[in-house]
């Protein structure tokens, strides 16, 4: 069951929508079948990655993606795609490293859950 989540995060998600491009668990598949290159961002809390992320993905976290992204990934047209557990926070970090000069950043819609619910693979 997703999680009820407060009007007030909503109302920042739904605007910070407005300025994030978003792809589904489809096209990240499809991007990675035919060998594009990208790089996968997990967002989502230490814990959570340390139970299960997407295979290759990177972890930063939401709540240092803006400190540390420039030593991890410095260059600002990496092309990124951000996943968490569902697509809200991914947005949020998203439109915060566009911010900073992030140019090539993609929010998966669904995230963590939908890639989990379709069966796909995961590492630990």
């Amino acid at each position: 069951m997703a999680k009820q989540h407060a009007p007030g995060f909503l109302k920042i998600v739904t605007d910070a929508k407005t300025r994030v491009k978003e792809c589904t668990i489809d096209d990240v598949r499809a991007r990675q079948a035919t060998g594009e290159t990208f790089t996968l961002v997990d967002v989502r809390e230490e814990s959570e990655f340390a139970a299960g992320h997407i295979p290759g993905a990177v972890h930063l976290g939401k709540g240092v993606i803006e400190r540390d992204i420039e030593g991890k990934i410095p260059d600002p047209t990496t092309p990124l795609v951000l996943y968490c557990g569902g697509g809200f926070r991914s947005a949020l970090a998203a439109d915060a490293i566009q911010q900073m000069g992030y140019t090539n950043v993609i929010s998966m819609d669904g995230g963590w859950r939908a890639w989990t619910e379709k069966g796909l693979p995961t590492e630990k």
